[in-house]
C-alpha cells in the first residue's frame, strides 16, 4: 500500500476519535513489505491516559504481536505531526519512516518544534515525510476545535 492510501485509512481513525469526542488524530503502520499491520486512533478520554494517542497505540501493539521492540523497515503513517513523546518512540522503536499530514506548530516533535527523528545526536534517526493528505487532516483538527470553541445553544432566554 502507498503512503496515501495507508494516510487514508488513518484519516478514517481520526475521524473515529473525533466522533468519540477525542482529538481526531489517526495512525497506520505499514510493515517492511508495505502492507498495513495496524491502525490506531487518539484514545485519551476514552482510557482516561494521556499517552493513548494514535501513535503510542499502533507501534505498542505491533511490538507486541511480533513480540520485538524494534520495528525495523516499518512505517508510520499519521495525520498529525508526531509530537515529542510520539517522535522519540518512534526512533526508540526504530520505524524507518514518518510521514504525517498537518504540522503541529504548538507541539510539533518531528520538524515544526523540534525535529527528533532527525536528531543526529540519536543512535537512530527515521526519514520524515510531511504533508500528506494536510489538507484534510488539517480540516479535520479545524473543525473539530471549532466546534468545541462555540457557545452551547441557550435555552431561547
Amino acid at each position: 500500500m502507498d503512503i496515501d492510501d495507508a494516510m487514508g485509512l488513518a484519516l478514517d481513525e481520526a475521524r473515529a476519535a473525533g466522533a468519540s469526542g477525542d482529538v481526531p488524530v489517526g495512525a497506520a503502520l505499514l510493515g517492511p513489505d508495505g502492507s498495513v499491520v495496524g491502525v490506531a486512533r487518539n484514545r485519551r478520554q476514552e482510557l482516561g491516559d494521556a499517552t493513548a494517542h494514535a501513535e503510542m497505540l499502533v507501534i505498542s501493539r505491533r511490538s507486541r504481536e511480533i513480540g520485538d521492540w524494534r520495528l525495523d523497515g516499518h512505517t508510520l503513517v499519521v495525520t498529525l505531526e508526531p509530537c515529542p513523546m510520539c517522535a522519540m518512540a518512534a526512533v526508540w522503536a526504530r520505524i524507518a519512516t514518518i510521514a504525517y499530514g498537518a504540522a503541529d506548530l504548538k507541539a510539533g516533535g518531528a520538524w515544526s518544534l523540534y525535529n527528533i527523528p532527525q536528531d543526529e545526536r540519536l543512535n537512530h534517526r527515521c526519514e520524515l515525510i510531511a504533508g500528506v493528505r494536510a489538507d484534510e487532516a488539517g480540516e479535520l483538527l479545524s473543525r473539530f476545535f471549532a466546534d468545541r470553541r462555540r457557545p452551547a445553544p441557550r435555552d431561547g432566554r
